[in-house]
């Protein structure tokens, strides 16, 4: 039997490095938009490298290694920060009535994971074919887990995979616990804290960790569930193709122009744009029939259409999915110009009182969102990602 691609060579978890006795944390209990997010699967993004240079002089230190641990010390430093990464989540229920509540035990657990692996691969065998490779999957460690799983799984595992001539550095989050937003700060903050080794790192804007709760509202909200199987699911997505398709800045941007051309407004943004164009590009290439319904969903930020808004830096999940209805026949026949502004007023709509308006909806009447349920193969999600900076 042929060995596997990835091998993974050690494991370890990493706590909060704090330079004193280690405090004691308060549970942190799941916010609506969190406790929504538990049937479905982590965050998994990826960074890819070209591996350090090396010599053949004995003297010289491994660069792996040293990045290796120069990342586990960066990433304790980063968790006194972002300390519910470091816990597990836990669940309060009972059958009698039935209530289910989950909360963050950021005390009694191992730490984050962290995970070093290698495998046989080239850069060149990871971007050069058509289609992203299956072997990428496993470059996570908690691909197909969902975030439920939080209650035996870690909340954060990073896995830091050797190639013959890169290194690729696969993060794993619990969606529960985090959105996109929250995912990308972390990173930003991990990558400075990595840089400042050996200095005193600077985080000017730390993570805002205090969960939102609408006003009326207490802080422990309960699932009407008296077990997890009631409200959680494994859907499998039939086998699918995924590409990485690239948009230069300046194709972004004429892409913008005429849309907004088009639609004779200025209002039309950049992602939504690109978006519209994807949602077009998808249902022609399908050759869907005239009166067939699509949908192009959103993944929308809460945090600046509140009022008062919520900072950038508040972690947690504030994001809700936002979708766009028309037939086919009306994108082939009305154009990209018609389908961005469709994308833009569905946006455009969505305001602190309709935040306000699904929040209070789904406390009378709690939901946890099921894949199964949502996904649609005549549908698109896009989300727009925060850039990262250099690690």
């Amino acid at each position: 039997m042929n060995p596997p691609i990835v091998q993974n060579i050690s494991e370890c978890f990493i706590k909060p490095r704090y330079s004193s006795q280690e405090p004691t944390h308060p549970p942190v209990y799941l916010a609506p938009w969190d406790l929504a997010f538990l049937s479905m699967h982590y965050i998994q993004k990826g960074l890819l490298f070209i591996k350090p240079t090396t010599t053949n002089d004995d003297l010289q230190p491994n660069p792996v290694k040293s990045i290796l641990e120069k990342l586990k010390e960066s990433l304790s430093l980063t968790l006194v920060h972002f300390y519910p990464l470091a816990g597990r989540l836990a669940t309060q229920k009972q059958e009698n009535p039935p209530s289910y509540s989950v909360y963050i035990d950021c005390n009694n657990s191992p730490g984050a994971k962290f995970i070093y692996a290698t495998a046989h691969l080239t850069i060149s065998d990871i971007v050069s074919p058509v289609d992203v490779p299956l072997v990428v999957q496993s470059f996570f460690d908690h691909d197909r887990a969902i975030n439920h799983d939080g209650n035996s799984l870690s909340l954060l595992s990073i896995k830091v995979t050797e190639l013959i001539d890169g290194m690729f550095i696969g993060c794993s989050m619990n969606h529960a616990v985090a959105d996109g937003t929250s995912y990308w700060n972390f990173w930003n903050i991990l990558s400075n804290t990595f840089r400042a080794i050996g200095n005193s790192p600077e985080i000017p804007r730390p993570p805002l960790l205090t969960r939102w709760f609408p006003d009326g509202y207490g802080s422990i909200l309960n699932l009407p569930y008296s077990h997890s199987d009631q409200f959680t699911s494994r859907f499998e997505v039939p086998p699918i193709r995924e590409r990485i398709f690239h948009f230069s800045s300046e194709s972004i941007a004429k892409l913008k122009s005429k849309a907004n051309t088009e639609s004779k407004t200025n209002k039309i943004s950049s992602f939504q744009a690109v978006s519209a164009l994807v949602w077009g590009s998808m249902v022609r290439v399908r050759g869907l029939p005239h009166d067939q319904e699509t949908y192009c969903m959103m993944a929308v930020n809460n945090r600046s259409r509140m009022e008062p808004p919520l900072p950038n830096e508040y972690f947690g999940n504030s994001v809700q999915i936002l979708g766009a209805k028309a037939s086919a026949g009306e994108l082939t026949e009305q154009g990209f110009g018609w389908a961005a502004r469709r994308l833009h007023e569905t946006v455009a709509g969505h305001s602190d009182a309709a935040v306000r308006e699904w929040v209070e909806t789904w406390i009378e009447d709690p939901c946890v969102y099921q894949l199964g349920q949502i996904f649609n193969p005549f549908s698109t999600i896009m989300a727009k990602l925060t850039t990262v900076s250099d690690v």
